[in-house]
């Protein structure tokens, strides 16, 4: 089984594919990597040799940000954005969605759960 970057690439799929389950790595960068390094898209993971395992983890190291350090830096900048006190910080702070999207309908995946208020009844129709 192909290690790189901390995770364990799945053993059936092609290349390709299989470099996508690094966070920070998509089908564009896979692509890039693997044009870069030398090694046919279409190759399983199975199939890989050694080198060119140790070419692909060698490649992602030195050019691509992933996994632990990709998630601590978006963890920086979003704790940035809170302690300036921008817009989008106070949003992130809030729970809310920080693109623009409204939250008077919707918006249920942020917030979570409907919550009842107490003492409101619904309307009833006559």
């Amino acid at each position: 089984m192909a290690r790189i970057a901390g995770v364990d690439l799945p053993r059936g799929k092609r290349v390709e594919v299989a470099l996508t389950y690094i966070f920070g790595v998509g089908l564009s960068t896979s692509r890039q990597i693997l044009e870069l390094t030398a090694v046919s898209p279409d190759t399983r993971v199975l199939d890989l040799s050694d080198a060119e395992v140790a070419r692909l983890r060698q490649a992602i190291e030195r050019n691509v940000k992933v996994e632990g350090a990709l998630r601590t830096e978006i963890a920086m900048n979003v704790k940035r954005l809170m302690d300036i006190g921008s817009y989008r910080g106070t949003r992130h702070r809030r729970n809310l969605p920080v693109r623009g999207q409204r939250t008077h309908t919707n918006a249920r995946t942020k917030k979570g759960p409907r919550r009842p208020i107490a003492g409101k009844k619904k309307a009833v129709k006559k």
